[in-house]
């Protein structure tokens, strides 16, 4: 299974190696993630893990985010007990903000375990996913780098639109996926291949090279790349 864990993006900033170049870093609070389900093939027909992030206060959780964690009694539960079959195993935590999937095999994890920074320190370079800026609505030139109309003879008042998108009589419509004004960003975006610059173990911290998508306080899935 790819090692992964759940945090949030704290900012960039830049350190120097040990040759004296300035490394540009973004630096993610990341874990400790409780393990809430290890999915199965016998059970759920897949294998994954499912982490959880960042306590939420019981007053503001639901019933049934409290029942995931930990063990409610309830009429459901007790016909299940009932009827003889095996209730999961939770991991007795509090509820969590973020919950996201690792897919993959795992052996050495069970509910109820943690996962840390730590299992980090081997890794040379991870994918990182996360929900990318939302900018609303925004025109061609913005969202697609589009160069524009000419500022001169004969440009009226359109002079950032995106000009003719259509094919004449045949086959009299768009086509999927012409590019054209509309959402910009608030997307999930994955960035491949990042060099782990540092570990810090005592302040849950990683130090990724380069930018990772989304804002500051955003959320964000770390995972082992599987790119060679």
């Amino acid at each position: 299974m790819a090692v992964g864990i759940l945090g949030q993006k704290v900012g960039m900033t830049q350190l120097y190696d040990e040759a004296g170049a300035v490394v540009p870093v973004t630096v993610v609070a990341a874990g400790p993630c409780d393990v809430l389900l290890v999915r199965t093939i016998e059970r759920d027909g897949y294998e994954a893990v499912q982490l959880g992030y960042l306590d939420k206060p019981r007053r503001l959780a639901s019933r049934s985010e409290r029942g995931h964690v930990a063990r409610l009694d309830s009429k459901r539960a007790k016909k299940q007990s009932g009827a003889g079959i095996e209730p999961r195993s939770k991991a007795d935590c509090e509820p969590k903000r973020f919950i996201r999937e690792i897919r993959g095999v795992s052996d050495k994890l069970e509910v109820g375990n943690q996962v840390s920074v730590e299992a980090f320190a081997e890794i040379k370079a991870v994918d990182v996913i996360a929900t990318s800026k939302g900018r609303g609505f925004a025109g061609g030139m913005k969202r697609h780098n589009f160069k524009g109309q000419r500022a001169s003879h004969g440009v009226k008042k359109c002079h950032r639109h995106i000009g003719g998108t259509g094919c004449s009589a045949y086959p009299s419509r768009l086509f999927k996926g012409t590019r054209m004004p509309g959402q910009y960003g608030n997307q999930q975006t994955t960035v491949r291949n990042q060099r782990v610059v540092q570990v810090d173990a005592e302040n849950n911290l990683l130090l990724i090279r380069g930018a990772i998508p989304g804002p500051n306080g955003g959320y964000v899935v770390i995972k082992e790349t599987n790119k060679l």
